[in-house]
Protein backbone atom coordinates (compact mmCIF):
# COMPACT_ATOMS: atom_id res chain seq x y z
CA UNK A 1 0.00 0.00 0.00
CA UNK A 2 1.42 3.59 -0.84
CA UNK A 3 2.15 6.13 1.67
CA UNK A 4 -1.04 7.85 0.07
CA UNK A 5 -3.67 5.63 0.30
CA UNK A 6 -2.31 4.60 3.99
CA UNK A 7 -2.38 8.09 5.03
CA UNK A 8 -5.83 9.19 3.27
CA UNK A 9 -6.81 6.10 4.92
CA UNK A 10 -5.73 6.80 8.40
CA UNK A 11 -6.85 10.55 8.32
CA UNK A 12 -10.50 9.20 7.12
CA UNK A 13 -10.45 7.28 9.99
CA UNK A 14 -9.73 10.48 12.24
CA UNK A 15 -12.11 12.30 10.23
CA UNK A 16 -15.08 9.43 11.22
CA UNK A 17 -14.18 9.52 15.31
CA UNK A 18 -14.36 12.94 15.03
CA UNK A 19 -17.74 13.56 13.51
CA UNK A 20 -19.21 10.68 15.29
CA UNK A 21 -18.37 13.18 18.31
CA UNK A 22 -19.48 15.78 17.18
CA UNK A 23 -22.80 14.41 16.19
CA UNK A 24 -22.79 12.68 19.21
CA UNK A 25 -22.16 15.72 21.39
CA UNK A 26 -24.80 17.93 19.31
CA UNK A 27 -27.44 15.51 19.63
CA UNK A 28 -27.31 15.27 23.46
CA UNK A 29 -26.89 19.41 23.69
CA UNK A 30 -30.06 19.62 21.47
CA UNK A 31 -32.18 16.82 23.29
CA UNK A 32 -31.39 18.87 26.68
CA UNK A 33 -32.00 22.22 25.12
CA UNK A 34 -35.27 20.88 24.00
CA UNK A 35 -36.17 19.86 27.58
CA UNK A 36 -35.56 23.53 29.07
CA UNK A 37 -36.68 25.39 26.07
CA UNK A 38 -39.56 27.27 27.53
CA UNK A 39 -37.60 28.39 30.64
CA UNK A 40 -35.28 30.62 28.52
CA UNK A 41 -35.91 34.02 26.42
CA UNK A 42 -35.69 33.08 22.69
CA UNK A 43 -32.71 35.11 22.38
CA UNK A 44 -30.94 33.73 25.35
CA UNK A 45 -31.88 30.65 24.13
CA UNK A 46 -29.66 31.23 21.04
CA UNK A 47 -26.35 32.87 22.87
CA UNK A 48 -26.75 29.73 25.55
CA UNK A 49 -27.26 27.21 22.71
CA UNK A 50 -24.42 28.65 20.42
CA UNK A 51 -22.07 28.70 23.48
CA UNK A 52 -22.40 25.60 24.86
CA UNK A 53 -22.00 23.63 21.10
CA UNK A 54 -18.73 25.36 20.64
CA UNK A 55 -17.09 24.47 24.14
CA UNK A 56 -18.90 21.07 24.62
CA UNK A 57 -18.37 19.89 20.84
CA UNK A 58 -16.07 22.06 19.09
CA UNK A 59 -12.73 22.46 21.54
CA UNK A 60 -12.97 18.73 22.27
CA UNK A 61 -13.44 18.05 17.83
CA UNK A 62 -10.58 20.56 17.60
CA UNK A 63 -8.26 18.54 20.05
CA UNK A 64 -9.19 15.58 18.52
CA UNK A 65 -8.24 16.65 14.97
CA UNK A 66 -5.36 18.25 15.84
CA UNK A 67 -4.10 14.98 18.43
CA UNK A 68 -4.72 12.62 15.03
CA UNK A 69 -2.94 14.78 12.92
CA UNK A 70 0.19 14.96 14.97
CA UNK A 71 -0.42 11.14 15.75
CA UNK A 72 -0.36 10.82 11.53
CA UNK A 73 2.23 13.02 11.13
CA UNK A 74 4.59 10.83 13.50
CA UNK A 75 3.01 7.37 12.41
CA UNK A 76 3.64 8.35 8.72
CA UNK A 77 7.05 9.87 9.33
CA UNK A 78 8.54 7.45 11.29
CA UNK A 79 10.04 5.04 8.42
CA UNK A 80 12.13 8.46 7.57
CA UNK A 81 13.70 8.53 10.46
CA UNK A 82 14.49 4.94 10.90
CA UNK A 83 16.05 5.04 6.84
CA UNK A 84 17.90 8.03 8.02
CA UNK A 85 19.31 6.79 11.58
CA UNK A 86 20.69 3.91 8.98
CA UNK A 87 21.72 5.85 6.53
CA UNK A 88 24.32 7.85 8.94
CA UNK A 89 25.89 4.74 9.87
CA UNK A 90 27.28 3.88 6.63
CA UNK A 91 30.39 4.08 5.84
CA UNK A 92 33.10 2.82 3.33
CA UNK A 93 33.68 -0.67 5.17
CA UNK A 94 29.87 -1.68 6.00
CA UNK A 95 28.65 -0.63 2.51
CA UNK A 96 27.79 -4.56 1.66
CA UNK A 97 25.30 -4.25 4.55
CA UNK A 98 21.82 -3.45 3.08
CA UNK A 99 19.59 -0.76 4.78
CA UNK A 100 16.42 -2.60 6.24
CA UNK A 101 13.31 -2.12 4.76
CA UNK A 102 9.42 -1.67 6.35
CA UNK A 103 7.97 -4.60 4.63
CA UNK A 104 4.98 -2.24 3.28
CA UNK A 105 6.09 -1.98 -0.02
CA UNK A 106 5.55 1.25 -0.18
CA UNK A 107 7.49 4.18 -1.42
CA UNK A 108 9.78 4.10 1.38
CA UNK A 109 10.57 0.43 0.44
CA UNK A 110 11.16 1.81 -3.32
CA UNK A 111 13.28 4.45 -1.75
CA UNK A 112 15.35 1.98 0.19
CA UNK A 113 16.02 0.01 -2.59
CA UNK A 114 17.16 2.56 -4.76
CA UNK A 115 19.77 3.44 -1.76
CA UNK A 116 20.78 -0.18 -1.66
CA UNK A 117 21.49 -0.35 -5.56
CA UNK A 118 23.54 3.08 -4.80
CA UNK A 119 25.74 1.47 -2.07
CA UNK A 120 26.34 -1.34 -4.10
CA UNK A 121 27.93 0.79 -6.73
CA UNK A 122 29.79 2.40 -4.18
CA UNK A 123 31.40 -0.47 -2.49
CA UNK A 124 32.11 -1.74 -6.53
CA UNK A 125 33.86 1.45 -7.09
CA UNK A 126 35.59 1.51 -3.64
CA UNK A 127 37.05 -1.85 -4.90
CA UNK A 128 38.19 -1.05 -8.07
CA UNK A 129 40.15 1.81 -6.76
CA UNK A 130 41.56 -0.17 -3.98
CA UNK A 131 42.39 -2.85 -6.84
CA UNK A 132 44.06 -0.64 -9.09
CA UNK A 133 46.01 1.13 -6.29
CA UNK A 134 47.38 -2.45 -4.99
CA UNK A 135 47.87 -3.91 -8.57
CA UNK A 136 49.56 -0.65 -9.48
CA UNK A 137 51.94 -0.04 -6.62
CA UNK A 138 53.17 -3.70 -6.87
CA UNK A 139 53.86 -3.33 -10.60
CA UNK A 140 55.65 -0.14 -10.00
CA UNK A 141 58.03 -1.99 -7.14
CA UNK A 142 60.01 -3.88 -9.75
CA UNK A 143 61.12 -0.96 -12.21
CA UNK A 144 62.24 1.08 -8.97
CA UNK A 145 64.21 -1.72 -7.27
CA UNK A 146 65.82 -1.63 -10.70
CA UNK A 147 66.46 2.10 -10.90
CA UNK A 148 67.89 2.13 -7.46
CA UNK A 149 70.26 -0.51 -8.20
CA UNK A 150 71.41 1.07 -11.14
CA UNK A 151 72.06 4.14 -9.60
CA UNK A 152 73.72 2.82 -6.78
CA UNK A 153 75.82 0.97 -9.11
CA UNK A 154 76.41 4.25 -11.43
CA UNK A 155 77.71 5.96 -7.82
CA UNK A 156 80.43 3.70 -7.28
CA UNK A 157 82.11 4.96 -10.74
CA UNK A 158 85.27 6.72 -9.29
CA UNK A 159 85.35 8.48 -12.55
CA UNK A 160 82.31 10.62 -12.00
CA UNK A 161 82.76 14.08 -11.37
CA UNK A 162 81.11 15.97 -8.45
CA UNK A 163 78.31 17.53 -10.41
CA UNK A 164 77.44 14.23 -11.61
CA UNK A 165 77.64 12.01 -8.34
CA UNK A 166 75.38 15.48 -6.88
CA UNK A 167 73.29 14.53 -9.79
CA UNK A 168 72.97 10.62 -9.08
CA UNK A 169 72.79 11.63 -5.52
CA UNK A 170 69.38 13.57 -5.98
CA UNK A 171 68.06 10.83 -8.34
CA UNK A 172 68.51 8.22 -5.83
CA UNK A 173 66.89 10.48 -2.43
CA UNK A 174 63.98 10.71 -5.49
CA UNK A 175 63.87 7.35 -6.40
CA UNK A 176 63.73 6.27 -2.58
CA UNK A 177 61.32 8.71 -1.72
CA UNK A 178 58.95 7.33 -4.71
CA UNK A 179 59.78 3.89 -3.28
CA UNK A 180 58.36 4.44 0.24
CA UNK A 181 55.01 6.15 -1.16
CA UNK A 182 54.61 3.00 -2.61
CA UNK A 183 55.14 0.69 -0.07
CA UNK A 184 52.82 3.25 1.93
CA UNK A 185 50.31 2.89 -0.45
CA UNK A 186 50.74 -1.07 -1.19
CA UNK A 187 50.28 -1.63 2.81
CA UNK A 188 47.04 1.10 2.63
CA UNK A 189 45.35 -1.01 -0.21
CA UNK A 190 45.63 -4.46 1.75
CA UNK A 191 44.56 -3.23 4.84
CA UNK A 192 41.83 -1.61 3.16
CA UNK A 193 41.38 -4.77 1.44
CA UNK A 194 41.72 -6.24 4.90
CA UNK A 195 44.64 -8.59 3.25
CA UNK A 196 47.50 -7.37 6.16
CA UNK A 197 48.07 -10.13 8.47
CA UNK A 198 48.75 -8.94 12.15
CA UNK A 199 50.36 -11.21 14.92
CA UNK A 200 48.91 -10.12 18.05
CA UNK A 201 51.38 -10.66 21.55
CA UNK A 202 51.63 -9.08 24.41
CA UNK A 203 54.07 -6.36 23.66
CA UNK A 204 55.73 -3.99 26.46
CA UNK A 205 55.01 -0.57 25.01
CA UNK A 206 57.35 1.21 27.00
CA UNK A 207 60.24 -0.74 25.62
CA UNK A 208 59.48 0.32 22.33
CA UNK A 209 58.83 3.58 23.77
CA UNK A 210 62.32 4.09 24.80
CA UNK A 211 63.64 2.74 21.69
CA UNK A 212 61.60 5.26 20.03
CA UNK A 213 62.85 7.68 22.31
CA UNK A 214 66.37 7.11 20.93
CA UNK A 215 65.47 7.25 17.67
CA UNK A 216 64.25 10.36 17.81
CA UNK A 217 67.03 11.74 18.84
CA UNK A 218 68.98 10.41 15.99
CA UNK A 219 66.87 12.44 14.08
CA UNK A 220 66.52 15.41 16.18
CA UNK A 221 70.22 15.96 15.89
CA UNK A 222 71.17 17.53 13.11
CA UNK A 223 68.77 20.29 13.70
CA UNK A 224 69.53 20.52 17.50
CA UNK A 225 66.49 19.31 18.96
CA UNK A 226 65.59 18.44 22.14
CA UNK A 227 63.59 15.49 22.57
CA UNK A 228 62.06 14.62 26.11
CA UNK A 229 61.04 11.26 27.45
CA UNK A 230 58.72 13.31 30.30
CA UNK A 231 57.81 9.58 31.86
CA UNK A 232 57.29 6.03 30.93
CA UNK A 233 55.29 3.38 33.11
CA UNK A 234 55.79 -0.02 32.48
CA UNK A 235 52.70 -1.00 29.86
CA UNK A 236 51.96 -4.00 28.33
CA UNK A 237 49.38 -4.18 25.39
CA UNK A 238 48.14 -6.59 22.87
CA UNK A 239 49.50 -6.08 19.66
CA UNK A 240 51.83 -6.49 16.47
CA UNK A 241 55.37 -5.33 17.51
CA UNK A 242 56.60 -4.70 13.94
CA UNK A 243 53.19 -2.29 13.37
CA UNK A 244 53.40 -0.52 16.89
CA UNK A 245 56.91 0.27 16.20
CA UNK A 246 56.44 1.86 12.72
CA UNK A 247 53.53 3.78 14.90
CA UNK A 248 55.72 5.31 16.97
CA UNK A 249 58.59 5.95 14.65
CA UNK A 250 56.35 7.84 12.07
CA UNK A 251 55.31 10.15 15.14
CA UNK A 252 58.43 10.86 16.02
CA UNK A 253 59.55 11.16 12.81
CA UNK A 254 56.48 13.98 12.15
CA UNK A 255 57.56 15.68 15.61
CA UNK A 256 61.09 16.27 14.12
CA UNK A 257 60.08 16.76 10.65
CA UNK A 258 57.75 19.41 11.35
CA UNK A 259 59.47 21.35 14.08
CA UNK A 260 61.83 24.26 14.42
CA UNK A 261 65.70 24.95 14.93
CA UNK A 262 66.41 24.50 18.29
CA UNK A 263 62.95 22.93 19.35
CA UNK A 264 61.70 20.58 21.38
CA UNK A 265 59.97 16.93 21.15
CA UNK A 266 58.11 15.72 24.82
CA UNK A 267 56.94 12.25 25.01
CA UNK A 268 55.72 9.87 27.56
CA UNK A 269 53.50 6.81 28.42
CA UNK A 270 50.91 6.55 31.18
CA UNK A 271 48.13 4.48 32.36
CA UNK A 272 44.84 6.46 31.46
CA UNK A 273 41.28 4.88 32.57
CA UNK A 274 42.51 1.82 31.63
CA UNK A 275 43.94 2.65 28.61
CA UNK A 276 47.94 2.76 27.65
CA UNK A 277 48.30 6.88 26.33
CA UNK A 278 51.18 7.93 24.56
CA UNK A 279 51.73 11.00 23.92
CA UNK A 280 54.34 13.33 22.05
CA UNK A 281 54.34 16.70 21.21
CA UNK A 282 56.36 19.35 19.66
CA UNK A 283 57.33 23.05 19.03
CA UNK A 284 56.13 23.17 15.34
CA UNK A 285 54.33 25.67 13.22
CA UNK A 286 51.29 24.13 14.40
CA UNK A 287 48.02 23.00 12.41
CA UNK A 288 45.32 25.52 11.40
CA UNK A 289 41.71 24.66 12.34
CA UNK A 290 40.58 24.26 9.16
CA UNK A 291 43.43 21.94 8.32
CA UNK A 292 42.76 19.48 11.31
CA UNK A 293 39.93 17.78 10.36
CA UNK A 294 41.79 16.50 7.04
CA UNK A 295 44.86 15.79 8.45
CA UNK A 296 44.86 11.75 8.32
CA UNK A 297 43.61 12.35 4.86
CA UNK A 298 46.23 10.55 2.54
CA UNK A 299 48.51 12.80 0.28
CA UNK A 300 47.26 15.66 2.40
CA UNK A 301 49.45 17.96 3.12
CA UNK A 302 48.17 20.76 5.53
CA UNK A 303 51.06 23.15 5.31
CA UNK A 304 51.40 23.99 1.84
CA UNK A 305 54.31 26.71 2.97
CA UNK A 306 56.64 23.13 3.91
CA UNK A 307 55.21 20.68 1.50
CA UNK A 308 57.81 20.88 -1.37
CA UNK A 309 60.60 21.37 1.35
CA UNK A 310 59.99 19.10 3.95
CA UNK A 311 60.58 15.44 3.02
CA UNK A 312 57.34 13.55 2.70
CA UNK A 313 54.62 12.02 1.08
CA UNK A 314 51.26 12.68 3.32
CA UNK A 315 50.79 9.18 4.15
CA UNK A 316 52.45 8.71 7.39
CA UNK A 317 49.78 9.96 9.56
CA UNK A 318 47.39 7.67 7.38
CA UNK A 319 49.74 4.74 8.40
CA UNK A 320 49.09 6.13 11.57
CA UNK A 321 45.29 5.99 12.05
CA UNK A 322 45.32 2.31 10.47
CA UNK A 323 47.90 0.85 12.87
CA UNK A 324 46.08 2.49 16.23
CA UNK A 325 42.62 1.34 14.53
CA UNK A 326 43.48 -2.08 13.69
CA UNK A 327 44.76 -1.99 17.49
CA UNK A 328 41.24 -1.22 18.76
CA UNK A 329 42.57 2.08 20.07
CA UNK A 330 42.14 6.02 19.29
CA UNK A 331 44.47 8.98 18.04
CA UNK A 332 43.78 12.69 18.03
CA UNK A 333 45.59 15.63 17.49
CA UNK A 334 45.36 18.99 19.49
CA UNK A 335 46.88 21.76 17.55
CA UNK A 336 46.53 25.79 16.44
CA UNK A 337 49.16 28.09 15.15
CA UNK A 338 50.54 27.85 18.95
CA UNK A 339 54.13 26.74 20.78
CA UNK A 340 52.72 23.00 20.90
CA UNK A 341 51.13 19.90 19.04
CA UNK A 342 50.17 17.16 20.40
CA UNK A 343 49.53 13.65 19.35
CA UNK A 344 47.52 11.45 21.92
CA UNK A 345 47.53 7.59 21.26
CA UNK A 346 45.28 5.53 23.59
CA UNK A 347 45.50 1.79 23.30
CA UNK A 348 43.77 -1.31 25.66
CA UNK A 349 45.87 -3.11 28.10
CA UNK A 350 46.90 -6.08 27.88
CA UNK A 351 44.59 -8.70 30.36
Amino acid sequence: MTIRKRLTLWYAGVLTLSLLIIGLGTYREIDEQLRHAHRRAPAEHAISETSEMVFEVGLPAVALGLLGGWWLTRKALAPVSKLTEAITKVHERNLREPLPHTGSGDEFDRLTEVFNAMLARLDDSFNRIREFTLHASHELKTPLTVLCGETETALRDESLSPAERERLVSQLDELHRLARIVDGLTLLAKADAGQVDLKFEAVGLDELVRDNFADAQILADPQHIQVELAGCEVLKVRGDRHRLRQLLLNLADNAVKYNQPHGRVKMGLRRTDGMAEFTIANTGAGISPEALPRIFDRFYRGDLAHSHTMDGCGLGLSIAQWIVSAHHGTIQIESAPSPLTTVTVRLPLSS
